[in-house]
């Protein structure tokens, strides 16, 4: 079986900016657990539903070792169909 590959990155950076006499505590990382929880998986589902517009494509998640709040992988793969099978 012959295998071409190409990677493609998107990447978001997460930043909070907070007012000069902000301690620090106050907070306690809610920004990031509104990441976390609401922000990002809407944005993988909205990544699915449009892949799923296009049936030739297949996706998946795929794990790396990397933890899923570094990194998400979604594998696409468009299988051709074997000639010697038809």
């Amino acid at each position: 079986m012959f295998q071409e590959e190409k990677c493609f990155t998107v990447r978001f950076s997460l930043e909070a900016h907070f007012p000069e006499d902000y301690d620090g505590d106050d907070e306690a990382f809610a920004w990031l657990r509104e990441w976390e929880g609401q922000i990002k998986p809407d944005v993988v589902k909205s990544v699915f539903t449009t892949l799923r517009n296009y049936p030739r494509w297949s996706a998946h998640v795929r794990n790396r070792g990397i933890a899923p709040t570094e990194e998400i992988e979604i594998s696409l793969v468009k299988a051709y169909p074997d000639p010697m099978k038809s």
